[in-house]
C-alpha cells in the first residue's frame, strides 16, 4: 500500500509557511490593530491542533497540527513584522493609520530594503539620531 503521509505533510507544511511568510506581511500592513488577527490566528492554530489530538486519521491529525503550529508562529510574527517596519527594515504602508504615526515619528521608510537587483548594494535610509534623556535620580 502507498503511503502519502509524508507527502501530504510536506506540502502542509510548504503552504503553511509560505502562507505565513506573505500573509503576516500582508495582514500588518492592513490591519490598523494587529491584535485582533493575532487573536484570531492563536483561536484557529488552538482548533486545529485540537483536531490533532483527537483524529482518528494520523495524516489528517499530522496536516492540522502542522498548520495549526505555523498559525501560532504567524500570529507572534505579527509583533515582530511591526517592529522591522518600525525600524526601517520593511515598508511601512503610508495608509495604514498605525504606520502614518511611525513614519510622521521618522522610524519608518516606506522603502523596501528588498526590492533591489542582485549585487545591489543595500541601502538603507538615515534613521534620526535622537539624544538621551538624562537621567533623573
Amino acid at each position: 500500500m502507498l503511503q502519502t503521509s509524508g507527502l501530504w505533510l510536506a506540502i502542509a507544511t510548504f503552504l503553511s509557511i509560505w502562507w505565513g511568510h506573505v500573509g503576516v506581511r500582508w495582514l500588518e500592513a492592513k490591519c490598523a490593530d494587529i491584535r485582533p488577527p493575532m487573536v484570531v490566528l492563536i483561536i484557529a492554530g488552538l482548533l486545529l491542533n485540537l483536531v490533532a489530538l483527537f483524529s482518528a486519521n494520523v495524516t489528517i491529525g499530522g496536516v492540522c497540527s502542522v498548520v495549526g503550529i505555523s498559525l501560532w508562529w504567524d500570529a507572534f510574527e505579527l509583533v515582530r513584522q511591526d517592529r522591522r517596519v518600525r525600524h526601517g527594515h520593511a515598508p511601512a504602508n503610508p495608509h495604514n493609520p498605525r504606520h502614518a504615526r511611525y513614519l510622521a515619528e521618522g522610524r519608518a521608510t516606506i522603502h523596501d530594503p528588498l526590492d533591489r537587483e542582485p549585487g545591489e548594494a543595500l541601502i538603507l535610509p538615515q534613521q534620526p539620531v535622537r539624544e538621551r534623556e538624562p537621567e533623573t535620580v
